[in-house]
């Protein structure tokens, strides 16, 4: 364990890395428990202490390739990773709602597995890099519970808003329930709401992750040449986070997109394999971050290959870069982030009209939701344990939106002090869409045809920063060229 617990620090990388301190999962117990008790009270109406109990958690299991016996590199399920920061796989935990007492359970492996995995770590060695109360072994839950005898224990059941997959509480891995009672009202709403905001300790993880991942992405921008591959620039900013930062994990797949490729929203998929070779004077969109003891970096930048954006490049750039300043500049605590959406659409509108792509009346524009055709997908999504975090939507909060483009949005709410999201206005020169659009008469009378069909190949700009909503506005993570001239003048260095 020596790699990553030095004895003061739950987890470090070395020089010039961030050491994690014990205090981010305490601080997140904490927080995640008062949650709990808060949501017993909305839902039983009478005192928490009444009916609070114990949270049960269990952890990721490892997993093998298909049939085979190649095991793949594990990853914590997130919800315990959030509450434990445990790396190892089949652990599981207890959490005693009232005071937050704190039980890790762990596999009991035989000594001679020495011989593969190194040293086997005893109970006091996890329980001091874990900076739990007690460690148990897993065999010994059952028997544990036997000795609390809990009124209630509370499991993890719930649909992720996002994905729309079902997390469904197991009973049976944890021996005999008939002597308590197992509740899956509370416990998967009351993360949700704990991890949508963000504690101090893991906000600096946070800020640290994005820098290490804005440095990448600008080591990227001077890498850059046409005719490299794709893949190569991808290569370019994994190895950055990797050697320099520590982040052994990418937190979701880099997408890579030169010309064309940039209007494809999820390209880098294993269909398209970012695999295609740079033209010279393209756009090259480049959606990428690290990712550090499991929180996430989720940064884009789009540059030109040759380090010289053409005329109608920086129409579309600059456009893109009016409604993400817009943006930022608009964001604190009790704004909307539907109305966030609205004005990136508006001002990419504007910036398009201003350069001649669209004629017409901006306002019959926006009533006519044009927006949509050249901006698919939502203004951004919280971020932290996963890059999609958990929260967005939920029973108290507002609706998924209905007009296309808003219904892309991954949350709805009004902006939160503490809340950490990322704002990622896009305009997208897609054959699909404009060609559809071409055809409807409702979008038809504002398009410049000619000048839009004779720029097809020109893919799409996207700007992307982790940002963090702060007690009277908001403060961007990321840090890397923004303006034409910056990037230009980058790439020309």
């Amino acid at each position: 364990m020596a790699a990553t617990f030095d004895g003061k620090n739950l987890y470090y990388r070395g020089a010039g890395t961030f050491a994690v301190a014990q205090r981010l999962h305490q601080a997140n117990r904490e927080k995640a428990m008062r949650h709990v008790k808060q949501k017993l009270v909305d839902v039983e109406k009478k005192s928490s202490q009444t009916l609070a109990g114990y949270c049960l958690l269990r952890g990721g299991t490892d997993t093998c390739r298909h049939n085979t016996d190649h095991e793949d590199l594990f990853r914590q399920e997130s919800f315990f990773h959030y509450l434990f920061g445990v790396e190892e796989p089949d652990c599981s935990g207890l959490i005693e709602v009232e005071t937050c007492r704190t039980t890790l359970f762990v596999p009991r492996l035989p000594q001679e597995f020495a011989v593969w995995l190194g040293t086997i770590p005893s109970l006091e060695t996890f329980k001091q890099k874990y900076g739990v109360d007690e460690v148990m072994y897993s065999d010994d839950l059952a028997a544990e519970l036997g000795r609390l005898k809990p009124k209630r224990v509370h499991l993890l059941e719930g649909t992720n808003t996002d994905s729309g997959l079902t997390m469904k509480a197991d009973t049976t891995w944890f021996g005999d329930a008939s002597g308590f009672e197992v509740a899956t009202d509370v416990l998967y709403e009351a993360l949700c709401d704990s991890r949508c905001t963000k504690t101090a300790e893991e906000v600096e993880v946070m800020r640290y992750v994005s820098k290490i991942s804005s440095d990448a992405h600008v080591r990227v921008m001077k890498a850059c040449k046409p005719g490299m591959m794709e893949f190569q620039l991808e290569s370019e900013f994994l190895h950055h986070c990797y050697s320099s930062g520590g982040c052994r994990f990418a937190p979701y797949t880099a997408i890579v997109g030169a010309g064309e490729h940039g209007a494809f929203l999820h390209y880098g998929h294993s269909g398209a394999p970012n695999a295609g070779q740079i033209p010279d004077s393209s756009l090259v969109l480049i959606d990428a971050g690290g990712e550090y003891h499991g929180y996430a970096a989720d940064i884009t930048c789009t540059f030109p290959s040759s380090g010289k954006f053409t005329p109608e490049q920086r129409v579309v750039y600059e456009a893109v870069l009016d409604a993400h300043t817009k943006v930022i500049a608009s964001m604190k605590p009790g704004v909307s982030w539907l109305d966030m959406h609205t004005l990136a659409e508006r001002a990419i509108l504007s910036g398009l009209a201003a350069g001649g792509f669209l004629a017409g009346d901006l306002d019959e524009m926006m009533a006519a939701n044009l927006g949509s055709v050249f901006m698919p997908h939502g203004l951004g999504h919280l971020i932290g344990i996963d890059t999609h975090d958990v929260g967005g939507y939920g029973p108290r909060f507002p609706p998924r939106p209905d007009r296309a483009g808003a219904n892309r949005l991954r949350t709805a709410r009004m902006l939160e002090q503490d809340m950490v999201i990322t704002v990622e206005p896009g305009c997208y020169f897609n054959r699909y869409l404009l060609t559809r659009a071409f055809g409807d008469a409702s979008h038809s009378k504002f398009l410049v045809r000619e000048k839009l069909e004779a720029n097809l190949n020109l893919g799409g700009v996207r700007i992307e920063d982790n940002v963090l909503i702060t007690a009277d506005g908001s403060e961007s993570f990321t840090s890397v060229p923004r303006t034409v001239e910056e990037i230009e003048a980058l790439m020309a260095s």
